[in-house]
């Protein structure tokens, strides 16, 4: 019964594809596919419908769905438009293949939508497997770059780091800060380490403590930690708290924390008008002589 009913199937898959590309249609009005040309929708639309017979014909082999899925994902189309797809597919060719006949029972009626059910199952478990491993991985290398750019480690000078925090701190946020704190002073040999948090917003017990621990552990392998951007209500807030932060140089700004970072490197800045002002006095002092 199955190889009859794929017979006619295969043997009028104009008609089938014809039928097809008109429901799908309908998957272009409002919706991501509406910013697609056509000439790309319709192509698309026939490699799939093409990959769908393939599929058939080769007995639920697997291997041009797979092509397809991987061009699919690539292209960013969301996996609806699969699963749409294949269902509109399922009901043109169930409601083609009823129409071939002259008397419709039940029991013929049962069989075709098994039979059909039957070639479209392994082709959406087999979609669906692409996309949901495609965009774990996608995921998961989202999820690398954004804890990379949640705690990034900079060096600015040599011996001095500056480490920015914007946003809220959590406890899995602040092991990931600890690690690359102390992983990024050892690599860039730092002497003096910067904390900025002026992009922090709130500053409670958990985040100070977070913090503390993390300066702690850099004083531990030798170097010194300085906390920038405390500003007057964090200053409030830390005070409230009870939280004792003296073993830690603290400043208000960005500015001032790297010039204490200057000083324990015995660096300084020197202001360079001044030391042209100083040559031409000195210049102007011989021409008097």
């Amino acid at each position: 019964m199955d190889r009859n009913l794929k017979r006619i199937a295969i043997e009028n898959s104009d008609s089938i594809v014809q039928r097809w590309l008109e429901a799908i249609e309908t998957l272009k009005e409002g919706s991501f596919t509406s910013n697609i040309s056509d000439e790309l929708f319709e192509s698309t639309n026939r490699e799939f419908v093409n990959v769908i017979f393939k599929s058939i014909q080769a007995e639920g082999s697997i291997e041009a769905v797979e092509v397809f899925s991987e061009k699919i994902i690539t292209l960013g189309w969301p996996l609806s438009y699969i699963t749409d797809g294949l269902q509109f597919f399922r009901r043109v060719t169930i409601e083609f293949i009823l129409s071939q006949v002259d008397k419709l029972d039940s029991d013929y009626f049962s069989k075709v939508l098994t039979g059909v059910d039957n070639w479209i199952e392994p082709i959406i478990r087999q979609l669906v497997n692409e996309y949901t491993g495609s965009w774990e991985h996608i995921v998961s290398l989202q999820r690398v770059a954004l804890q990379e750019l949640s705690a990034p480690l900079m060096p600015v000078m040599d011996n001095i780091t500056i480490m920015p925090l914007i946003g809220t701190i959590d406890t899995e946020r602040a092991k990931l800060i600890m690690e690359n704190l102390l992983e990024g002073v050892i690599r860039h040999n730092s002497e003096v380490v910067l904390i900025d948090i002026t992009g922090v917003p709130v500053v409670d017990t958990m985040v100070a403590h977070h913090i503390i621990q993390a300066a702690e552990a850099v004083r531990l392998i030798g170097s010194t930690c300085i906390l920038v951007g405390i500003r007057p209500e964090i200053a409030q807030t830390i005070v409230n708290l009870g939280i004792d932060l003296a073993k830690f140089p603290t400043k208000s700004s960005l500015q001032k924390g790297f010039k204490s970072a200057l000083e324990l490197t015995n660096r300084q800045i020197n202001d360079l008008d001044q030391g042209v002002s100083d040559i031409e006095q000195m210049i102007q002092s011989l021409k008097g002589e």
